[in-house]
C-alpha cells in the first residue's frame, strides 16, 4: 500500500528498470484483471513521430468548446506528473494516482511471478491509470496519445473511432526501424477495421504503406493537401499562425491559433478534420465561431513556446531531426533579423550531430551545448565541439549556461532552449521560480 502522491510516482518511476518493452501481452493480461476499462468509453487515437502532443491540444480545445467531458493521456509531461492524465483540461488528482496505485499494485506484484507477463513497464502502468480514470469520470471522449510507434504500443488495445498518423519522421530507429517504410508500418498499427483514419504531413513513400494498411482494413483515409487542405497566412502582429481550413464540406478562414510555426498550422488541420468527423458521427453542429473559439484556447508548452518577452526567450522541446527541421524553418521565418543564442541539450539516443548540424545551418546563432539530470542525458565530449568549434561551446551545469546567456544577450536577441523535452521542461521550472521571485 502507498499513502501519498509522492510514493505512488516513485513506485511507477520504478519500473523504469524494465525499460522500453514492445507488446501488448502484459497490458491485455492486466486490463483483463481491471475488468477491461477501455472498453467502457469512446477513443480518438493518435499516433506520429512529430506533432502528437499539439494535435491532441488543438482537438482537446475543440472538443471542450462543444460541451463534451474530454479525457486526455499525453507524454513526457511539462509541468508535473499528473499532467499526463487529465479530465477536461485538469490534471489528475494526487489522490486519484495514489488509489489507482493501490488497485494495480496486488495485480502486478501477481503479475512479476508469471514469466509470460513479468516486468510490467512504467508507461503501461501509466496507460492502464488513464482507463481506470476515465471510465470512472464517464468521459465523453478520450484522445488518447501513443508512447512509441503504434503497432505494439501499449495503448493500442483500444477500438477507437477515429485513429490519427500525424507525421512519420527517423526516430527510435532501433526500436521502429530504420527506413520511412518500416516507421510508417508500425505508425499505422493503429488503423482498425471500419475506423476514419486522418493523415498529416507525410511524404509519399510513408503515405504508401498506410493507404495499404487503410486498404486492408476497409478504413476511409482523410489526407492533408488532398482530402483537407491549410492555405497560411502569416500574422501581422498576434503570435502565432493563421489560416484557412477546406475540406468537401466546408471552408474555415482566418483561423488563429497561439502556436507559433507553419507546422503548427498542419497539426491544427489535422485536429481540425479529426474533430468535424467526430462531430460528424455524434451529431454535434460546428460553426466558424466554434473553431476559432476553441483553437484560441490551446494551450501546449514547450513547443515555439515564448516564456519571455524581454528579453525573448523561446523554448521547444525539437528532440529529433525532424522536429529540429521543422524548427530551423520557424526560426528562419521569425527571427531573421536577430541574433539567436540556443541552450541546447539532447539524449544519447538522439542523432545529435544531426540535430546540431540543423541549427548551424541558421547563419545568425551560436550554440552552447549542455547536459542535465537525466539517466540517458548526453555527455559533453569532444566530438560535439568538433563539429563546429567557433560556434559550438560547452557549460557542464545548465544553470551557468542560462545565466551566462542572459548576461550577455540585449533585448534584440533571442535565446532559444531546444532539444530534450525532459531538458526544456527543467529549464522552463527554473525560469518560472526565477520570474514569480521578481
Amino acid at each position: 500500500m502507498v499513502e501519498t502522491a509522492e510514493e505512488a510516482i516513485l513506485w511507477i518511476h520504478q519500473r523504469k528498470k524494465f525499460g522500453i518493452r514492445p507488446g501488448l501481452k502484459r497490458m491485455v493480461y492486466l486490463l483483463d484483471k481491471l475488468d477491461h476499462p477501455e472498453k467502457t468509453f469512446p477513443s480518438i487515437h493518435i499516433a506520429g513521430t512529430n506533432g502528437k502532443g499539439s494535435t491532441v491540444s488543438f482537438l482537446r480545445a475543440l472538443l471542450e468548446e462543444t460541451g463534451e467531458n474530454v479525457g486526455t493521456f499525453t507524454s513526457p509531461y511539462i509541468e508535473c506528473f499528473n499532467e499526463r492524465i487529465q479530465y477536461n483540461h485538469q490534471f489528475i488528482e494526487d489522490e486519484a494516482i495514489v488509489t489507482y496505485v493501490n488497485r494495480l499494485l496486488p495485480v502486478i506484484t501477481e503479475m512479476d511471478q508469471v514469466e509470460e507477463v513479468k516486468g510490467i513497464t512504467e508507461f503501461e502502468i501509466l496507460t492502464a491509470m488513464a482507463f481506470l480514470y476515465f471510465a470512472e469520470k464517464k468521459v465523453d471522449i478520450a484522445v488518447i496519445e501513443v508512447g512509441l510507434g503504434g503497432l505494439y504500443d501499449s495503448t493500442n488495445v483500444i477500438d477507437p473511432m477515429i485513429s490519427v498518423i500525424t507525421t512519420i519522421g527517423l526516430d527510435h530507429v532501433d526500436i521502429l526501424g530504420d527506413t520511412l517504410e518500416e516507421i510508417a508500418a508500425q505508425k499505422a498499427g493503429i488503423i482498425k477495421k471500419n475506423r476514419p483514419v486522418v493523415t498529416g504531413n507525410i511524404s509519399q513513400e510513408a503515405l504508401a504503406v498506410i493507404k495499404e494498411m487503410t486498404e486492408q482494413q476497409t478504413a476511409k483515409l482523410y489526407c492533408y493537401q488532398a482530402d483537407y487542405q491549410i492555405t497560411y497566412q502569416h500574422p501581422d502582429k498576434e503570435w502565432g499562425e493563421v489560416f484557412t481550413f477546406t475540406n468537401q464540406q466546408a471552408t474555415f478562414d482566418h483561423l488563429h491559433i497561439p502556436l507559433l510555426g507553419k507546422h503548427q498550422t498542419e497539426n491544427a488541420g489535422v485536429a481540425i478534420q479529426t474533430f468535424l468527423l467526430y462531430c460528424q458521427q455524434t451529431g454535434i453542429q460546428v460553426d466558424q465561431k466554434l473553431l476559432s473559439r476553441g483553437l484560441k484556447k490551446t494551450y501546449w508548452p514547450a513547443r515555439m513556446e515564448r516564456i519571455k518577452k524581454e528579453p525573448l526567450i523561446v523554448l521547444d522541446g525539437a528532440h529529433n531531426v525532424h522536429a529540429m527541421t521543422r524548427l530551423v524553418e520557424n526560426i528562419e521565418q521569425e527571427f531573421s533579423d536577430k541574433t539567436i543564442h540556443v541552450l541546447f541539450s539532447a539524449l544519447k539516443t538522439k542523432d545529435v550531430e544531426g540535430m546540431l548540424n540543423k541549427l548551424l545551418s541558421v547563419k545568425n546563432l551560436d550554440i552552447l551545448v549542455t547536459t542535465f539530470e537525466f539517466p540517458k542525458a548526453i555527455p559533453l565530449t569532444k566530438d560535439i565541439q568538433q563539429i563546429d568549434k567557433e560556434r559550438i561551446s560547452f557549460v557542464s551545469l545548465w544553470q551557468l549556461g542560462l545565466a551566462e546567456l542572459l548576461e550577455r544577450m540585449t533585448n534584440e536577441d533571442v535565446l532559444l532552449v531546444t532539444g530534450s523535452l525532459y531538458f526544456v521542461a527543467q529549464v522552463r521550472e527554473l525560469i518560472h521560480a526565477i520570474e514569480e521571485e521578481k
